[in-house]
């Protein structure tokens, strides 16, 4: 009887052996089908950690893939040396502009040089959640556009007083799938996103805007004007890097500089514009234009200081937009 029950257990082990590597065949057989071309813009920043670890994680999926990443024009000598290690990785590419020509037209480049069918486009500035991040995205390909998401990272006792920390963690709660999928074509991102390479190539993004901010946003209204559906999916990748204060600051007074420039496509894509629109029903703008000159150089001491106020970068940055408008 012992001996039945032994014998019994080692043929159920045996069994459970022998499914589980069909079924890992099988998905090995599956995912060569498909394929998956890793795009990642990049300005001044090291890359070779990530690609290190997306080249790991495409590698074990067993599909056909390439890494490319397109270094706008950086100024850092040091960043494209070490960024040159990436060359010598499997599948991978990196390739230098000698001329930065913004967001969207890198994207677009990379684009139009990749090999594959779907195109999976990272902020380098990110981390990968987990082992399984190149996996998640293959479950959706032939999906239409699919918007992974962020999640927000780093310890908070360090970055208490980083206004960009302040800010992305307050939105955090926005970033859910859930969330996301209300808008679908307004809450787009392209910090972490797989399309089909053909819808790329049809709906570029706007290289008129060579400077920060907003290219993601018209591409969502492009998307949506064409009728091709974006779907959002919890796969984010984690945010740990925040600029100093300062540098942040900068960044944001050039993406509202760009959504001046850009109003009129933007309009009802735009919460800045939309708050804007409510509140001049309420305030004179010449008011809120005046409190700005009055008041905006002490807003941005604080804000580029060592205790910034969410509530005042909010504040400032609709007084900036308004000292704009003519």
């Amino acid at each position: 009887m012992y001996t039945t029950k032994i014998n019994l257990i080692k043929f159920l082990d045996i069994t459970f052996f022998c499914y589980f590597c069909a079924a890992y065949k099988n998905k090995k057989v599956e995912n060569r089908k498909k394929s998956l071309s890793i795009l990642l813009p990049t300005y001044n920043y090291n890359c070779v950690n990530l690609v290190c670890g997306l080249q790991e994680q495409a590698a074990a999926e067993g599909i056909e893939y390439e890494i490319i990443v397109g270094d706008d024009g950086s100024t850092r000598e040091e960043i494209i040396s070490q960024n040159k290690q990436i060359d010598a990785l499997p599948h991978c590419r990196y390739i230098v502009r000698g001329e930065n020509k913004g967001r969207a037209a890198i994207r677009n480049f990379l684009a139009q040089i990749s090999r594959y069918e779907w195109l999976l486009f990272l902020d380098c500035d990110m981390q990968l959640p987990d082992r399984n991040f190149i996996c998640r995205y293959l479950e959706h390909i032939g999906k239409g556009v699919i918007d992974g998401g962020i999640r927000i990272g780093g310890d908070k006792r360090i970055l208490k007083n980083n206004i960009r920390y302040l800010y992305e963690h307050e939105a955090e709660p926005r970033h859910t799938a859930k969330e996301r999928g209300k808008a679908p074509y307004k809450s787009f991102r392209t910090t972490n996103f797989m399309a089909e390479r053909s819808v790329v190539c049809e709906c570029p993004f706007d290289e008129r805007i060579r400077h920060y901010g907003y290219e993601d946003v018209l591409f969502g209204k492009v998307l949506k004007k064409k009728g091709i559906p974006i779907k959002h999916i919890d796969n984010p990748m984690v945010l740990t890097d925040y600029e100093a204060n300062e540098a942040y600051i900068e960044k944001a007074e050039e993406a509202l500089r760009t959504l001046y420039e850009f109003k009129e496509q933007l309009r009802g894509y735009s919460n800045m514009l939309t708050k804007i629109g409510i509140l001049q029903r309420i305030v004179p703008l010449w008011l809120i234009r005046w409190w700005h000159v009055l008041f905006g150089k002490l807003e941005r001491k604080n804000l580029t200081g060592r205790h910034p106020s969410l509530r005042l970068f909010n504040l400032y940055r609709i007084g900036y937009y308004i000292s704009l408008i003519k």
